[in-house]
């Protein structure tokens, strides 16, 4: 396995694989920033470990819905204009540039890769919050080499468990999953939780049994409703805790 995993903040993490750099739903505005909406406001309460010029142009941004400012903010859209391509949703693309790629659960756009090889990607279904609700269209990322039987990564982007994210690992088994946590709330909109539990963290490491689970957008905003801490009890409670890798902020991981 050849894949480097850089955790930046929030949805934000760069993967290196052969040769290429995608960037995760790019977060790279100052803690501290408001974002107001007519609804309700978001509060960014951490800095990114790297800033947009250390982290320089990215060959693909992954960017599961660019409508919600805590995973598409101000300094993360203008990276967007620099970036080579951009894979998101259908309706995402229409409202972006026009190197942005729109793509639809299971349908696959391949990048060529620096060292001969083809990088796959292909969209996932998400389900942001209860079913009843409508929060815009979001999907996930799987991650695969042309050479390689197995895929190396699923991004599930802002989702929660549902028979979708089962769907993903009745298809595919990804040595990483990198997984959006955090259980986000928003008062305004309702008490059910938006992204991934600790719990359905957990669910998530058993329907992948052979992957390394990363979980991300757990902190750095103030509308999540847990933290790394209880994604690590979850884990020790399930008798799991090796199978789960806590990312540090600006320290590249070697998977």
């Amino acid at each position: 396995m050849s894949v480097r995993l850089t955790y930046i903040g929030g949805p934000t993490a760069l993967l290196e694989i052969a040769g290429l750099r995608l960037l995760t739903d790019p977060t790279f505005d100052p803690g501290g920033t408001d974002y107001p909406t007519p609804v309700y406001v978001l509060h960014k309460t951490q800095a990114p470990a790297l800033t947009a010029e250390t982290v320089g142009v990215p060959d693909v941004v992954l960017l599961s819905h660019d409508h919600h400012f805590d995973n598409l903010d101000h300094a993360g859209r203008r990276m967007l204009e620099r970036a080579r391509t951009i894979v998101t949703t259908e309706a995402g693309a229409t409202r972006l540039s026009g190197h942005a790629v729109g793509l639809m659960p299971w349908h696959t756009h391949e990048i060529p890769a620096r060292d001969g090889r083809t990088l796959r990607i292909t969209a996932t279904p998400a389900r942001h919050g209860p079913a009843d609700g409508d929060r815009g269209p979001v999907i996930g990322f799987v991650l695969s080499l042309s050479d390689q039987a197995d895929p190396l990564v699923y991004v599930s982007g802002d989702t929660v468990w549902y028979d979708g994210v089962a769907e993903v690992a009745r298809r595919f088994s990804p040595q990483v999953v990198v997984a959006f946590a955090g259980a986000a709330r928003v008062r305004e909109v309702g008490p059910a939780h938006l992204t991934f539990t600790a719990a359905e963290v957990v669910e998530v490491a058993r329907a992948f049994p052979q992957a390394l689970i990363i979980p991300v957008h757990v902190d750095g905003w103030t509308h999540f409703s847990e933290s790394r801490a209880d994604v690590e009890r979850a884990f020790a409670s399930a008798g799991i805790l090796d199978r789960l890798r806590l990312p540090e902020g600006g320290v590249p991981l070697e998977l």
